[in-house]
């Protein structure tokens, strides 16, 4: 509980305050941390005293031969969850220094706790990611998962979602990211961990559409506040634990194939382009080579912003700064070129698809 290190931490915090010397003693009495490096290690009968008896101990210049190893000055007892667990010593003379100790053993005992809290945060994370990563694999060990779910006393329900959070550039650290989106979609609604140092995963567990959706309205919200670049991928829900995977595959896919800057991007709205995308690369070159055999870029641009404004001349003539006439000629020399007709739907569906597979870039031939 009280190591050398947490030790040394809090005699170089306090000593800043009081500009006096401070030692710290373990439960056995020995200096494991002090502002004069030269007594670490070295035992303290004062601090014995203080372990047995639990009180205060003032040592005054007169009578500091009678304990081994002291100086001048008071020794505190540090207790934390009702335990003693070493001894804080200020030296100086005890009229002196005596007015403080009280505020320094509180201080002490007050930055133990936190050094607890933080250990505490670190080692629940590190379960939490290990059961993540595991979590999203094709077959993962559900007897390790369980187990760290009964040390963390956690229980997840049905239904199961992948949520990824992309991360371009961020000025928040690890896990003050984590805590945060934490708060925003509930300590009991799920897991939160990186994968790796840009991509922090969601497994959302028992939500309800309603409430899905307006966490990630909220955890939208709460990276652009916070000056976040980032996407979002949501994979599809699922009631299986054991088809978790296929949520995650999805969320990646969602990213892969439409990443906007500062938006949600849903599989589910972009599954038929997921179907394309993962079509084998020679089929997909190919299909191009004869829907596209020979498409300028400007032709392909006119057909992706054509399908973009859902097949709209007005629209369309808009984003591109052309004439509406203009639009129509290019979409009918199109129709001569390909045999495909942009307007008819049937038509317009196999020019949509190799307008996709080329957004991925498949290489022609």
């Amino acid at each position: 509980m009280l190591t050398s290190d947490i030790a040394q931490e809090i005699v170089n915090e306090t000593m800043t305050r009081l500009h006096r010397n401070i030692n710290i003693m373990n439960a056995s009495g020995i200096i494991i941390a002090s502002g004069d490096r030269s007594r670490i290690n070295q035992f303290h009968e004062g601090a014995l005293e203080v372990i047995q008896t639990r009180k205060p101990l003032l040592i005054t210049k007169k009578d500091k031969m009678q304990w081994q190893g002291t100086l001048a000055g008071i020794n505190l007892p540090i207790e934390f969850q009702g335990k003693l667990v070493g001894v804080i010593g200020i030296t100086g003379e005890p009229d002196e220094v005596e007015e403080f100790g009280e505020l320094v053993k509180m201080t002490t005992e007050l930055m133990i706790r936190q050094s607890f809290l933080a250990s505490q945060s670190e080692w629940k994370q590190t379960f939490v990611t290990m059961i993540i990563e595991e979590w999203i694999k094709p077959a993962p060990n559900w007897t390790f998962i369980d187990q760290r779910l009964d040390l963390l006393q956690l229980q997840i329900h049905p239904p199961y979602q992948i949520i990824i959070i992309d991360m371009k550039e961020r000025n928040i650290q690890n896990q003050a990211l984590i805590d945060r989106v934490t708060k925003i979609v509930g300590e009991s609604n799920g897991l939160v961990g990186f994968l790796n140092a840009n991509k922090l995963l969601f497994l959302s567990t028992g939500l309800s559409e309603t409430k899905r959706i307006s966490n990630l309205s909220l955890l939208k919200d709460a990276l652009q506040l916070s000056k976040i670049k980032f996407t979002i991928g949501v994979g599809g829900k699922v009631d299986k634990r054991e088809t978790t995977y296929i949520s995650y595959q999805e969320a990646e896919l969602a990213l892969l194939i439409e990443s906007r800057e500062g938006e949600v991007t849903f599989y589910s709205d972009i599954e038929v382009q997921a179907l394309v995308y993962q079509l084998d690369e020679d089929i997909k070159r190919r299909y191009v080579n004869r829907v596209f055999p020979n498409m300028t870029h400007k032709q392909i641009e006119t057909l992706k912003a054509f399908f973009s404004c859902n097949l709209n001349i007005t629209e369309t003539a808009k984003i591109l700064y052309i004439h509406r006439n203009t639009l129509i000629y290019r979409l009918r020399k199109i129709k001569e070129e390909t045999g495909y007709d942009p307007f008819v739907f049937n038509k317009a569906v196999p020019l949509q698809l190799a307008v996709w597979i080329l957004e991925r870039e498949v290489p022609r031939k």
